[in-house]
């Protein structure tokens, strides 16, 4: 017969096991979003004139956590934080938390919408960057420079880039309407816009808020793009929400800056000298081979009975 002791014991230890795996709320009680605020001002030393905003806490990946929108007014645009916090409400996480049964980065490839944007090399390819850009940035315009010619030359067959849009136009006054004229063009005539690309980069120095749309229109008769649809798409403003869409994507992913690049979903901010992006991409390549080597080891392959 067991005793009373063991009885209770047992019970004492189902009870602590059923409150451990009780489902953790959905939601933080109670939310104070002003002591949130103060809260993370304190952590990012953010001063009282910058405004921050807190968001709802949305459904995360993450057991027990749930995603924190807060966004950040600078200066040079508004900028997301990436927060999560616990399911009681006790406990802030900053940064990226990773899930070791997924590859890294798996939700920033989720999140980055490539289709539809202006791309080169081969479709497919192992190794994926897309390049958040301000046309009137100075260290776009190196990277971009990097980018276009030496990608090309050393993996012609291994990489792929997706250009977005990420204009800073608190900081530079045309680099909104170069975004938009380069989004019309793209449109137009989808393999006008690389010349676009390179153009207004290597022009850079010469054009103002005043002269933008005179520039590229000059630009466009010397490439026979249609100079009266791309005016018409520039005063009307056609492509600003394609532009609108592509820097909320940035925000989402934590873009700060420009240049950032996402290779394979992996965030790197700032211009990155050729060889340290060449050796990225090296590492990314032997990453994807033996991923795909592990794969094939571990196919059955069941004989057919069809002759």
């Amino acid at each position: 017969m067991r005793s009373l002791w063991t009885t209770l014991l047992t019970l004492g230890v189902c009870a602590s096991l059923a409150a451990q795996t009780k489902p953790a709320p959905d939601k933080a009680p109670g939310l104070d979003k002003a002591k949130m605020e103060a809260y993370i001002r304190q952590v990012e030393l953010l001063p009282a004139q910058m405004p921050v905003r807190i968001g709802e806490p949305k459904a995360s990946v993450y057991p027990g956590f749930q995603d924190l929108p807060v966004e950040v007014e600078t200066p040079n645009g508004i900028y997301a934080v990436h927060y999560f916090l616990s399911a009681d409400g006790r406990f802030l996480v900053k940064g990226n938390m990773f899930d070791v049964t997924k590859q890294p980065f798996e939700s920033e490839r989720k999140m980055l919408k490539t289709a539809g944007s202006p791309n080169f090399g081969t479709p497919g390819a192992p190794v994926t960057l897309v390049v958040f850009s301000d046309f009137q940035c100075p260290n776009c315009k190196e990277e971009a420079k990097i980018i276009h010619e030496n990608v090309k030359n050393a993996f012609p067959k291994d990489v792929w880039v997706f250009f977005k849009d990420f204009p800073m136009d608190k900081l530079h006054p045309w680099a909104k309407g170069a975004a938009i004229a380069g989004r019309c063009t793209f449109n137009i005539q989808p393999a006008a816009f690389w010349d676009y690309h390179d153009w207004i980069f290597e022009h850079q120095a010469e054009i103002t808020p005043e002269n933008l749309k005179t520039k590229v229109l000059g630009w466009a008769e010397t490439k026979n793009v249609d100079a009266a649809k791309l005016g018409q798409c520039i005063d009307t403003k056609a492509t600003e929400k394609d532009v609108d869409r592509q820097v909320m994507e940035g925000r989402l992913l934590g873009v700060s800056g420009t240049p950032t690049i996402f290779i394979n979903g992996r965030p790197m901010t700032g211009a990155l000298p050729w060889p340290a992006l060449e050796q990225i991409i090296k590492i990314e390549l032997d990453y994807a081979k033996k991923a795909a080597k592990d794969e094939k080891c571990c196919e059955v392959t069941i004989p057919s009975l069809v002759k």
